[in-house]
């Protein structure tokens, strides 16, 4: 969706070691907020994207505008996963089948062989492959681990609107949740979330959800099962996500 950033050049960049033709698409979704307000609110800077992407030496960059991608008659029904309902899903309502529809759109029109999916947005990421799985897309999905900067905050757009002040704590709660997580390995069954959850209070944040999830079954693990932390939270307006 534009505004870019170190998260998003390292897909250009993992895209570029296999030899491929890259086309990016900045394209600022507004079926996928929850109101006017925040999308005209969210970040832009087309002008400074384009440069980063003429430095990446990139083939293609795709512009579509509003009217043109939705004039556009899709050729597969939009296919929402019961997965939808749960992290971001349940507090956003319509955003997952705004996400959907744009990428399945833009698949259609640009028909790539492979597209660069970051696991930050894991729940995305998931309900994109089901998607596609449903329609019988030929296309492969690669995923891209989570660019993070030198303190192990998850890049992203809304960074950008961070001080100084709220960037150090978001970085403590990345400090946080991996202490906790090498806890929680050794410790599941006695485990109780509420510690972590006064630990992330404690920095004056607001807790929207704050899960333990497998990756594979998209459940509360069991013991001795592979599983990421995953958070959203409120930094005063600002909304992050993160999964480790």
């Amino acid at each position: 969706m534009g505004s870019l950033h170190n998260g998003h050049i390292s897909l250009i960049k993992k895209a570029k070691r296999a030899k491929n033709k890259i086309v990016v698409s900045i394209f600022v979704n507004p079926k996928q907020f929850e109101n006017n307000k925040d999308y005209k609110s969210y970040p832009r800077n087309l002008g400074k994207d384009l440069n980063i992407l003429k430095k990446q030496k990139i083939d293609f960059v795709f512009l579509p505008r509003v009217k043109d991608i939705y004039l556009y008659k899709t050729k597969n029904k939009i296919y929402l996963d019961k997965f939808s309902k749960n992290l971001c899903g349940k507090y956003r309502s319509g955003h997952f089948k705004g996400v959907i529809d744009i990428v399945n759109r833009l698949v259609e029109i640009v028909r790539p062989k492979k597209i660069y999916l970051g696991k930050k947005d894991y729940q995305q990421l998931i309900l994109i492959k089901k998607h596609f799985s449903k329609n019988n897309f030929k296309i492969k999905i690669i995923e891209c681990n989570t660019y993070r900067d030198a303190f192990g905050l998850a890049e992203s757009s809304r960074n950008k609107s961070l001080n100084k002040n709220q960037l150090n704590v978001a970085r403590n709660v990345y400090q946080i949740l991996k202490k906790n997580k090498l806890f929680i390995k050794r410790n599941l069954k006695n485990y109780r979330l509420n510690n972590l959850k006064k630990q992330i209070i404690s920095l004056g944040l607001k807790i929207e959800y704050i899960k333990l999830l497998n990756l594979k079954t998209l459940k509360y693990p069991k013991i001795n099962e592979n599983f990421n932390i995953f958070i959203a939270y409120y930094l005063g307006k600002i909304r992050l996500i993160d999964n480790i």
